[in-house]
């Protein structure tokens, strides 16, 4: 079929964007903290009122894009996201950011369903790998800009300065809550996007047989398998940890360093996340080399190191290991998805949604770390995150996959390949 280059360009502003409004949460969590006056467990049902919006719409989701369609589906999640957003920045409050934050976040997961088929159709399969990868440029490019646009919106918003955004802001947002200004944007955006996809013609999305969800006699035979539920605590405990750290980063340097989340704090998330897209590319390269499983031994013991050094060393040594952390963790995701599709033989799709589910993991462990931080302090409940960064290296220690990931024998062989 013929591709289609500006659907594809639009799945790579639709990747920025879900990254965009998925990663804010750890830069502004010590100014909700203050604003809404609130312990620390308390500010871990922030991330998990976004992030179990995963568990319950994955799999729905699936279901519902081959009912009715992508163009459908795409339109109402940006609006779910435009609604929640919208209803943070009208009515900031403790429990309508937990309400906003749960319909924003059951909008970025059906664009995760929807997406990824789309893509390989408009760009074509032959370069679906390719186009996957810079998908992922893109999607880390916007984890390192959102936490600078919220340190610009914070230094200018009720500041004396002025320009057309920071004077509209200055009427909206009020003047001790200047990091609403950020929901702002967000709805400006959505509504953006939905006005953009209606007025786009999409093409036509034959989903393969590995792309479809059957919760039927497919996730029967699923559920009994060990390996299927193994691997999804596997991304579980990845997204757990990933999220476990970012969104404690700002909050754990407010307190036991005393910088400021609006300047340092949020440089610091951003380097996370800046890292975190970087070790994606030197991983892609390992993984011609050496075998998947002893890159994510090697990956997860160099985050267990950086995260105790972010935790017990001093000032500067928090701020490297926090993105070192982020550089580590980068191949653990992809490496832990393709161990699990590899170790069975079939059913992939309704596999995928079992793993996106997983996903979920992003709102249980930054809960229990919050609620941990009550009894013991942050730094010692972010020790908690050492349980699923243990369990991530044991997946390197006990999967067999059906196939291995293809290596070269050379450098000459690597290049050529790539």
């Amino acid at each position: 079929m013929q591709r289609n280059i500006f659907i594809v360009v639009l799945i790579f502003l639709i990747f920025f964007v879900i990254s965009f409004l998925t990663n804010i949460l750890g830069p502004i969590i010590p100014d909700i903290v203050k604003s809404f006056d609130l312990s620390i467990g308390l500010a871990g049902f922030l991330p998990f009122a976004f992030f179990v919006a995963y568990g319950v719409m994955s799999i729905p989701a699936g279901l519902m894009v081959e009912k009715f369609g992508e163009k459908v589906m795409l339109i109402s999640a940006f609006l779910l996201a435009f609604g929640g957003a919208l209803l943070f920045a009208l009515i900031p409050g403790f429990a309508i950011a937990l309400f906003s934050l749960f319909l924003i976040g059951i909008g970025m997961a059906i664009l995760q369903v929807v997406i990824n088929p789309l893509l390989r159709v408009s760009g074509g399969e032959e370069k679906f790998a390719f186009y996957s990868v810079l998908a992922q440029l893109f999607f880390g490019a916007a984890s390192f800009l959102s936490p600078l646009l919220y340190s610009y919106l914070v230094l200018n918003v009720h500041s004396g300065n002025s320009g057309f955004l920071i004077d509209v802001l200055n009427g909206l947002v009020p003047e001790n809550l200047k990091w609403v200004s950020l929901y702002w944007v967000f709805a400006v955006i959505a509504l953006a996007m939905v006005v953009v996809i209606a007025l786009v013609k999409f093409p036509k999305v034959e989903l393969l047989e590995d792309e479809r969800i059957d919760v039927g006699k497919s996730f029967s035979e699923l559920a009994g398998n060990k390996w299927v539920w193994l691997f999804f605590l596997g991304i579980f405990a990845y997204v757990g940890t990933e999220q476990g750290i970012a969104n404690w980063i700002s909050q754990f340097l407010q307190t036991y360093h005393e910088v400021d989340p609006a300047t340092t704090g949020a440089s610091v998330i951003s380097y996370f996340w800046g890292l975190l897209t970087i070790g994606c590319f030197l991983g892609l390269i390992l993984l011609k080399i050496f075998d998947s499983r002893k890159v994510l031994i090697f990956f997860t013991c160099g985050g267990i190191a950086s995260l105790l050094m972010a935790l017990f060393g001093s000032k500067e040594m928090a701020l490297i290991g926090f993105p070192m952390a982020g550089f580590f963790a980068s191949v653990m995701y992809s490496v832990i998805f393709s161990l699990a599709l590899n170790s069975v033989p079939k059913h992939h799709g309704t596999f995928s949604g079992i793993l996106c589910a997983g996903i979920a993991g992003g709102a249980v462990v930054p809960l229990i770390v919050g609620g941990l931080g009550e009894l013991v302090g942050l730094r010692f409940a972010m020790l908690f995150l050492l349980i699923p960064l243990g369990y991530i290296l044991s997946i390197g220690m006990w999967a067999k996959p059906l196939v291995n990931n293809e290596t070269v024998s050379s450098v000459k062989e690597l290049f050529k390949l790539g």
